[in-house]
C-alpha cells in the first residue's frame, strides 16, 4: 500500500460485540443498481465485484447488506459471496431482516416473528455462511419489537446469529430490546442535514451503553435510497473547500465526529467514490467547523 492511499484503519475502530471493525465500513445496497429497490437497469456485475474486492484491500472489514437488496439481475448478498468468499477472518458481514420483497421486487407486509428464521436462513444461503455475524431487526412501524426481537434472540441462542442489532427505532424500542438480549448496534437514518431529536437521543443512549450507532443515508441525506444528494448547504460546501475534500467526505467525517461509537457505512458502486469514502475516515474537522455544520442543520422537523 502506497503512502498516498488512505485505508479504513485511519477512521479508528469500534467493536460490534466481540468483533472489532474499522469505523468506515461499506453499505452494499447500491451494488445492485442505482438503488437496491430499483428494478430498471442493473449494475455492471464485474464492476460491483471489483468494488467489493477493492473495499477489502483498502481495509474495510464491516459490510452491511440484506437479502432484500436486489434489482432485476443483481443480489447484493450473491455479489458479496462471489467477490469475497472464502471470507477474510476479520471481515464482519451484517444483515437485516424484517422487510419483505417478493421475487418481482414488490414489497409485502412486514415479516411475522415466526417468519424470521426463514429470512435468516435465506441470508445464510445467499452469503454462503454457517452463521451470521450481526443481524439487525428492521422495525416496520410496529409499536413493540419484543416478539420479533425475541424470535431473533432464539436464533442467536441456536447459533445461527452471533450478535443482534435493531434498526429504525426510538429510545423505547432500544430499552425493550435490551430487556431481551444484548444489542451491539442500532441503525437509524441520520445525516448532517436531517436533524431529528429522537435520533439524537438514540445516538446518545447508544454511547452510554457502548452500542454502535450506525447511520444510514448519511451521505444521501434527503435523497435517501435514490442516491447521494447534490443539494449541499453552504456550511458543508465551505468546509469541503477548506479541506480540499468533497461534500460527501465532509458528510461522512461529520458522521464519525458524532462519537467514537458511530460507524459509517457509505455505499457506492463506483470504485473512485469508494476510495474517496474510505479516505474520509482520515478527515479531521475542527471544533469551529463542527459548530458551523451543526448550526447549518436547522431545526428538527
Amino acid at each position: 500500500m502506497t503512502a498516498d492511499i488512505i485505508a479504513a484503519d485511519a477512521s479508528g475502530t469500534w467493536k460490534l460485540g466481540d468483533l472489532p471493525v474499522h469505523r468506515i465500513g461499506f453499505g452494499a445496497m447500491r451494488l445492485t443498481g442505482s438503488a437496491a429497490f430499483h428494478l430498471g437497469t442493473p449494475s455492471d456485475r464485474q464492476r460491483s465485484l471489483a468494488v467489493l474486492r477493492r473495499a477489502v484491500e483498502l481495509g474495510v472489514n464491516h459490510i452491511d447488506t440484506a437479502a432484500f437488496y436486489f434489482s432485476s439481475l443483481r443480489s447484493a448478498n450473491e455479489l458479496i459471496n462471489t467477490a469475497l468468499s472464502p471470507y477474510p477472518d476479520d471481515l464482519v458481514v451484517a444483515t437485516k431482516v424484517g422487510p419483505y420483497r417478493d421475487l418481482h421486487g414488490e414489497w409485502g407486509t412486514a415479516a411475522r416473528p415466526d417468519q424470521l428464521r426463514g429470512h435468516v436462513e435465506e441470508n445464510l444461503r445467499q452469503l454462503g455462511r454457517d452463521h451470521l455475524d450481526v443481524v439487525y431487526l428492521r422495525r416496520m412501524r410496529q409499536d413493540s419489537i419484543a416478539e420479533h426481537f425475541g424470535a431473533l434472540a432464539e436464533l442467536r441462542e441456536a447459533g445461527l446469529i452471533r450478535h443482534l442489532g435493531i434498526s429504525a427505532v426510538e429510545p423505547r424500542h432500544l430499552a425493550e430490546a435490551l430487556e431481551i438480549a444484548p444489542v451491539v448496534g442500532v441503525q437509524n437514518r441520520y445525516a448532517v442535514d436531517r436533524p431529528d431529536p429522537v435520533d439524537d437521543e438514540v445516538l446518545r443512549l447508544c454511547g452510554e451503553h457502548g452500542i454502535a450507532f450506525v447511520p444510514f443515508y448519511a451521505v444521501a441525506g434527503e435523497a435517501g435510497e435514490n442516491g447521494a444528494t447534490t443539494a449541499h448547504d453552504d456550511a458543508v460546501l465551505s468546509v469541503a473547500r477548506a479541506h480540499g475534500a468533497s461534500p460527501a467526505q465532509v458528510r461522512i467525517a461529520w458522521t464519525l465526529h458524532q462519537g467514537p461509537h458511530v460507524l459509517a457505512i457509505p455505499g457506492t458502486g463506483n470504485p473512485g467514490h469508494l476510495a474517496e469514502n474510505v479516505a474520509a475516515g482520515a478527515l479531521r474537522l475542527t471544533a469551529e467547523e463542527l459548530t458551523r455544520l451543526d448550526a447549518g442543520r436547522g431545526p428538527a422537523s
